[in-house]
This record gives structure tokens, C-alpha cells and sequence, in this order.
């Protein structure tokens, strides 16, 4: 595997938290979840269709652990919210202080650009009555991955989403944060390492990694070379596959960050009530040595995950990606990281080690239910009292955070009142409630109905949109042969086949895979009629844009072993494989 990172930078100022009013749709929504009355505990979350913004980059990379739910029609800004937990949802679960962290930077690591980003930013924020982050005021910087502001890496769907994803939960916990955006050149090992690299040099207090992949024998090296940052919080989401440890959550040098189902409930005095995501990922490390602070017996090396908070979906957050049609509900890993790092900033304890919550468990929910995966009943797939590996220690508690350093924090604010789950409306911006009518068992055995207190969206009807917007529901806005926007599966046959073995290319992009996939999966030639032209944009001597086969001999034999070259990106690897395939010197 190869090195990589991901980076969130976030500078705190005393800002008050401001929630305003969220637009509704005037419809009652149903729930998302339901919750037992047996100490807040789970029963069971409904389960709702969803796919991966981000797709593997190749054997041994990475990729983000956002995820979007497809059974939503995405809102355009101004039309309000598709659903999800907003920032006053996220305030009351954690109960954050209402001001904190001034002064502090946390910083953001993704791969490619998302162009839309500030403009995104914006419509969250004032949505949410959250104070302007933008270029201007100096709240909100992007640059490269070597820390310029130009040239920008070229730009992804799949990525923007996660990048949305990561500035809303910046912004949801730490309205007062600056934020620090650094995109590396592709998800490869080195350009994320090298992002991160970077933003410990340019300010960051807390950086957040909302990417990972599975190990091998180099991480200990990655591991080293990249996540090492003394005096820096460096957070990273445990993925988003069930059991099994991935990196850079493993290394011993972050804070892994796994992820819950969240509800309102009536049963706890908390409020709400979490457990265990059941596609979290957890597990033993195979190569990163057992940090000190770590005292469970049933892995001899790092285990995963330290910390959690919400990611599952289908207890999921709203996000506005313009990339994904605008208001959606997302989740996954790639929510709690960031999520975790604007709490650690805001509560003023940037500069804890991931040994913090060891020695502070009193500060952390303790997650006592649930499970992702089959290990034996063991602790490292299933949530009980105590540390175990797919929530950690338990999920953040803001206010008790910020006084384990010894100060005392501002008071937190009160949680969103129950508002009437039959008109739909909400003026508080925090989730309706509604009646489940789902069964679940109290203590007795008896059936009883829970109010969950999430909302899902109105309904969504077909999802068939032509609005152009890219992962909205799908257009017939170019041809099969060529790369753009999401199509409908109504456009053509082979697209309609496409999509039933692929979903990713009606739901987020319709990118090179999905062109290559004309020809695996419904045996048509695209090689005229909507075709691309051979795509000659650089020598091969130089990183860019992915490279037709036919542009160079040696770009034949290189793409013959190595198709992510000329499907998705000519970068740094193929750049050594001119040198290692072809035998020529690009000196």
C-alpha cells in the first residue's frame, strides 16, 4: 500500500454559535431509525439504499469513506433541506459548548478539487445561520497539495461530495473555525501524505483524514513519514466496510475514529442514543506495533478504532453538494473524523495526544450495543461497556472534554425541543420528530413504538431528475461513450445494464470506468459515434490527465499493466513506469 493522508485545517475563533430556523418541505417525515426503550439501546435502523461517493483509485490506494443515500431527491439551495441531522442536532448530541477554540487552525486533507467548494460552504452556513467562512474574511483557504493556490488538482464528483462532507462537519461543530482545505494532486499514498505533510506546516492545530484503504508492510513506514505530528491532533475515519482494520486508522500516531447510529430518544437522560454502525470498520492491526495507552488484551497490536461519533447513513447528516445536486443525507466515517477533530478544537484540546480519551473516559458516551461484523462475539466487532473496537472509548461529550484540561467551559445550549411530528415544520433547524410505527421491545418483550426523532426526506417519488446536476438522480445529457454527469438508465439500454452491475455511474459520475464498462458489460464499440478523442494531453513524462494507449508506445505497455494510467490519472507511478515498463529515461 502506499502512503497516504488526508488533511482538514480549521482555525477557531470566539464566535457564538448561531442556529437559525432550516427550511423544511411542509411534509412530515418518516423516520430513520428506531430506538428501544431499553436504556436508549437500538433495535434496529431502517435500512435505506446508499453508495460509495469515492471509488477504490487501484490496488493498493485509497479512497474516501463518504457515503450518500440514493432514495433522496436532492434539494437546490434556498428549497431547504433534504433531511439529516443539522449543526443544532450535532450541538445537543454531543453537548458542544457554544463557543470555544479561538485562535485554533484544523485542517482538511482530500484528493482533486472541488470547485464549488466555498460557494457549497456557503449555502450550508447560511442555511444554518452559521457565520460566513469565506476567502475574504480569510475564514477559508484552499491550496494544493504543497501548500499553493494554484495549480488546483483536477476535479472529482465522488471527491467534491466528500469534501462537502467534511466542511459542514468542520463547520457544524466549530462554527468559528477557519478552515484550511488542502487537495492533493490524486488519492495515491504519496500526494495524501504530502497534503498532510503540509498542513502541519501551514498552522494546523487538528488535522482529519476521511480516507483509508487495507494494510500492508509499508504502512509502518507511512505510518512514520506522514501521520507523525507531535502537538497536532491527527484524526482518521476507520472506514466504512465492516470488520477489519484499515490505515491510516491503524497508525499508532492518530486518533481512529469509528463511527454510530445516532437517535433522539426519550428513554435516556442524555437524549439521544448510539450504537455500534454496523458497516464501521474496527480490528486488529497486522503490522503497527500496540501503543502504550492501549490496554485490551485480544489484539497484541493497534486496535481500531480510539473514538466514534454519528456516520451511518441511515442516521445520516445534511450536506449541500452542488456536485450531488445540492441538500442530500450523507454518512459514513467520513462525517465522524471531521467531526471529532472541530470537537477536540473547539473544546481547546488540539494538543492531546490520541492517548486523551484513555485517560479521560469519563469525557466519552460509552456505546454499549451493536456490532459490524462477525469475530467471534470478541470485543474487536461488538460494542459493550467499556473500550471495544467499533466505537473506542465511546462517543464525545463536548462540555467534558473542554473541562479536563481544568477550565470551565460555557455552559452548552439546551436541546432542540420536540417539535410536532404532524405538520412537518420545524423552526429550530433541528430534525422533526415522527412516530416509527416500528415494533420494538421494551424490557418485557412487548411491543411498543418509538419516537426516533430523525427525519428522512419527503418522499422522493421516481428520483428520475434532469437537472443536470451531476449524482441528482441521473440526466440523458451525453453520450454513452463519453465521460460527465450521472445518466439515467432510461437513457439507453447499456446504460440501463451499466447501472444495474454498477450503480456508482447513475448515482455520482459517469466517469471513465463507466465508458470502459460499455464495452465489458454490453459488448458495444466505443470507438465512434460520442466517443472522446484519444486523450494526448501531456508527454508521458509528465503527471496529468489520464493518457490514450495510443499516444506513445510506451503508453501502450504501461496502460497493458497499469490501466489506472489511462482510465483515471497519469500520475507519479506511472510516471516511474516509463522507467520500469518501457525502459526509457525521462531525465
Amino acid at each position: 500500500m502506499r502512503p497516504f493522508s488526508t488533511t482538514i485545517a480549521v482555525a477557531l475563533f470566539a464566535v457564538p454559535v448561531m442556529l437559525t430556523a432550516a427550511c423544511t418541505t411542509g411534509q412530515a417525515p418518516a423516520p430513520i431509525g428506531t430506538a428501544s426503550s431499553n436504556g436508549g439501546s437500538f433495535s434496529s435502523v431502517v435500512q435505506h439504499p446508499q453508495v460509495d461517493l469515492c471509488r477504490p483509485v487501484r490496488a493498493g490506494g485509497m479512497r474516501c469513506h463518504a457515503k450518500k443515500r440514493t432514495d433522496i431527491t436532492p434539494n437546490a439551495a434556498g428549497a431547504g433541506t433534504a433531511g439529516g441531522f443539522a449543526p443544532a442536532d450535532l450541538v445537543a448530541a454531543y453537548n458542544l459548548p457554544s463557543s470555544g477554540g479561538a485562535g485554533a487552525v484544523v485542517a482538511l486533507i482530500d484528493a482533486n478539487d472541488d470547485p464549488t467548494a466555498e460557494a457549497d460552504l456557503a449555502v450550508y452556513r447560511a442555511q444554518f445561520g452559521l457565520p460566513p467562512c469565506t476567502t475574504a474574511n480569510g475564514c477559508f483557504q484552499k491550496v494544493n497539495e504543497n501548500g499553493q493556490a494554484s495549480p488546483l488538482p483536477a476535479a472529482d464528483a465522488g471527491w467534491s461530495g466528500e469534501i462537502s462532507l467534511d466542511l459542514d462537519m468542520v463547520s457544524a461543530a466549530c462554527p468559528s473555525c477557519k478552515i484550511l482545505l488542502v487537495e492533493a494532486d490524486s488519492a495515491t499514498d504519496d500526494d495524501l501524505g504530502t497534503a498532510v505533510n503540509t498542513a502541519a506546516t501551514m498552522g494546523a492545530v487538528a488535522i482529519s483524514n476521511s480516507y483509508g484503504g487495507p494494510e500492508d508492510g509499508s504502512v509502518t513506514q507511512s505510518s512514520s513519514q506522514y501521520y507523525n505530528h507531535p502537538g497536532i491532533l491527527v484524526t482518521a475515519s476507520s472506514g466504512d466496510s465492516a470488520f477489519g482494520a484499515n490505515f491510516p486508522a491503524s497508525s499508532q500516531f492518530v486518533l481512529a475514529v469509528g463511527g454510530t447510529s445516532l437517535v433522539q430518544t426519550t428513554s435516556s437522560s442524555r437524549g439521544w442514543s448510539e450504537t455500534a454502525w454496523n458497516d464501521g470498520s474496527s480490528g486488529c492491526s497486522g503490522f503497527i506495533p500496540k501503543p502504550s495507552f492501549q490496554t485490551d488484551t485480544g489484539c497484541s497490536f493497534r486496535t481500531v478504532a480510539d473514538v466514534s461519533a454519528v456516520a451511518d447513513p441511515n442516521t445520516g447528516v445534511a450536506v449541500y453538494d452542488s456536485s450531488g445536486g445540492g441538500w442530500n443525507v450523507y454518512g459514513g466515517t467520513s462525517a465522524s473524523s471531521p467531526l471529532v477533530a472541530a470537537i477536540f478544537a473547539l473544546t481547546g484540546q488540539t494538543g492531546a495526544t490520541n492517548a486523551f480519551p484513555y485517560s479521560h473516559t469519563s469525557a466519552f458516551n460509552d456505546v454499549t450495543s451493536g456490532s459490524n461484523g462477525d469475530c467471534g462475539g470478541s470485543y474487536l466487532c461488538t460494542a459493550g461497556a467499556g473500550y471495544d473496537g467499533p466505537t473506542g472509548v465511546g462517543t464525545p461529550n463536548g462540555a467534558l472534554i473542554a473541562s479536563a484540561g481544568g477550565a470551565t467551559p460555557p455552559p452548552p445550549p439546551p436541546p432542540p425541543p420536540p417539535a410536532d411530528a404532524g405538520s412537518g415544520n420545524s423552526d429550530s433547524g433541528s430534525p422533526v420528530e415522527a412516530d416509527s410505527g416500528s415494533p420494538v421491545e421494551n424490557d418485557s418483550g412487548a411491543p411498543v413504538e418509538i419516537d426516533s426523532g430523525v427525519p428522512t426526506p419527503p418522499d422522493s417519488g421516481s428520483g428520475d431528475q434532469d437537472s443536470g446536476a451531476p449524482g441528482s438522480g441521473g440526466t440523458c445529457s451525453h453520450p454513452i461513450c463519453s465521460q460527465g454527469n450521472t445518466l439515467d438508465s432510461s437513457c439507453d439500454p447499456c446504460a440501463s445494464q451499466i447501472c444495474d452491475t454498477d450503480p456508482f455511474c447513475c448515482q455520482v459520475q459517469w466517469d471513465s470506468i463507466c465508458v470502459s464498462e460499455v464495452g465489458s458489460i454490453c459488448g458495444d464499440d466505443c470507438s465512434g459515434g460520442g466517443a472522446p478523442a484519444p486523450v494526448c494531453q501531456h508527454s508521458i513524462c509528465k503527471t496529468g490527465g489520464d493518457l490514450d494507449p495510443t499516444c506513445d508506445p510506451c503508453a501502450t505497455d504501461i496502460c497493458d499493466q497499469d490501466p489506472y494510467c489511462c482510465n483515471t490519472l497519469w500520475d507519479r507511478i506511472c510516471l516511474s513506469e516509463v522507467s520500469s515498463v518501457c525502459g526509457e529515461s525521462c531525465q
